[in-house]
């Protein structure tokens, strides 16, 4: 008998959805910062026994939308209810329900098993704990509720037998030796957009993307050629800094970690451009993967 389904991860932002993604596929497949926005696509993570395979996906956090960019991210949260056999809601010790009710509603309505993860439990005593589960009973009646540590992986393995014992019986989605359902491009972004959300402040992590124009592996090394679009020419200043300091050490650190995800030798150069208002534009939000086809 093999059980295989696609288990979605949704909640606010900076619950800690892309860390336990990462626990639970224990591969480093979602960036992870403390700012809010980290995850902008759907990403999946795909876990393989001899009879089971898990399709995990990692959604951004829901939120209200102000542009066009973050209309389309909330889709993909909400494309997530859609298609999943199980949902993961994860909410943390420190999160309000009432940011987003209308969208609990809607996970409330769905007839997918729920478990509702309330993640970070290490920061608070066993006393708090008990009331915030007492609360979450009554707002998601229908959720199983475990709470875990997903930094600390507590919980993970029982966590993971459960979603084990809810996904139907099938064949797999995927070839059993795929990881995820993202071109090797992907990764290299995100962890370049990872480094900038590290690096710099206030508004520029979230007006910036970035795009590989060149992957080219060889032998022994891969060469890189990516793009980082600003929206405005003081934003590309910021983003290069005095003598390109501030570019450089972004470029090293990816580099760094891009090595580590490849195991490869990695030759890497960064350029910044400036596309104006690119976040409400439908062609480029369509060439940044963020539009359907």
């Amino acid at each position: 008998m093999h059980k295989s389904g696609f288990v979605n991860i949704v909640g606010n932002p900076n619950v800690g959805k892309s860390t336990l993604m990462n626990a639970l596929v224990g591969e480093r497949l979602s960036i992870i910062t403390s700012k809010a926005q980290t995850t902008r696509h759907r990403i999946l993570g795909i876990v393989n026994g001899d009879d089971f395979q898990i399709v995990y996906s990692d959604t951004p956090g829901v939120l209200k939308p102000n542009y066009k960019l973050q209309e389309s991210m909330l889709s993909f949260s909400r494309s997530a209810l859609v298609d999943a056999d199980v949902i993961l809601y994860v909410t943390d010790v420190f999160d309000n329900y009432e940011k987003n009710k209308d969208f609990v509603e809607k996970v409330k309505m769905n007839t997918a098993p729920i478990i509702l993860v309330v993640n970070k439990i290490d920061l608070i005593n066993q006393e708090k704990l008990i009331e915030l589960v007492e609360k979450w009973k009554s707002v998601l009646p229908n959720a199983e509720i475990f709470p875990i540590s997903a930094k600390e992986k507590f919980n993970i393995e029982t966590l993971l037998r459960r979603i084990k014992e809810l996904i139907p019986e099938g064949p797999p989605f995927f070839d059993k030796d795929q990881l995820t359902d993202k071109p090797a491009r992907f990764f290299v972004t995100e962890i370049i957009r990872e480094k900038i959300l590290l690096n710099y402040e206030k508004e520029i992590p979230y007006s910036v993307e970035v795009e590989v124009e060149q992957f080219l592996e060889e032998e022994k090394l891969i060469r890189i050629n990516a793009v980082i679009y600003a929206e405005r020419d003081s934003q590309k200043g910021i983003l290069i800094g005095h003598g390109g300091k501030s570019l450089k050490k972004v470029g090293t650190e990816a580099r760094k970690d891009i090595e580590g995800f490849f195991e490869k030798k990695v030759f890497l150069e960064l350029f910044v451009k400036v596309e104006k208002d690119w976040r409400n534009k439908d062609n480029l939000l369509k060439n940044f993967g963020y539009q359907p086809e």
